[in-house]
């Protein structure tokens, strides 16, 4: 298991568009992937559970992996939400 914190790096913040394509992405690797705000944690390859979390440009996240390709799944993930 492998967590990061980043800061969310997308102009308009995570919405619907951005939310399905960070599903898609999580949902390639096996590893189990959340996201932590706060005291809210959620399964990033739910739609409704990252919607739920409302996250903004500049808003700081912990992504967790856990699996057999959790550091593929961390880098793949940490890039797309830093907008790189």
């Amino acid at each position: 298991m492998i967590k990061k914190s980043v800061t969310i790096g997308l102009a308009d913040g995570l919405e619907a568009r951005p939310i399905a394509m960070l599903v898609q992405t999580a949902t390639k690797f096996s590893s189990s992937v959340y996201l932590d705000v706060e005291n809210k944690r959620v399964n990033a390859k739910s739609i409704m559970g990252v919607m739920s979390l409302g996250l903004l440009n500049g808003d700081s996240i912990t992504i967790e992996t856990n699996g057999e390709d959790e550091v593929g799944a961390l880098e793949e993930i940490e890039k797309f939400l830093a907008g790189k």
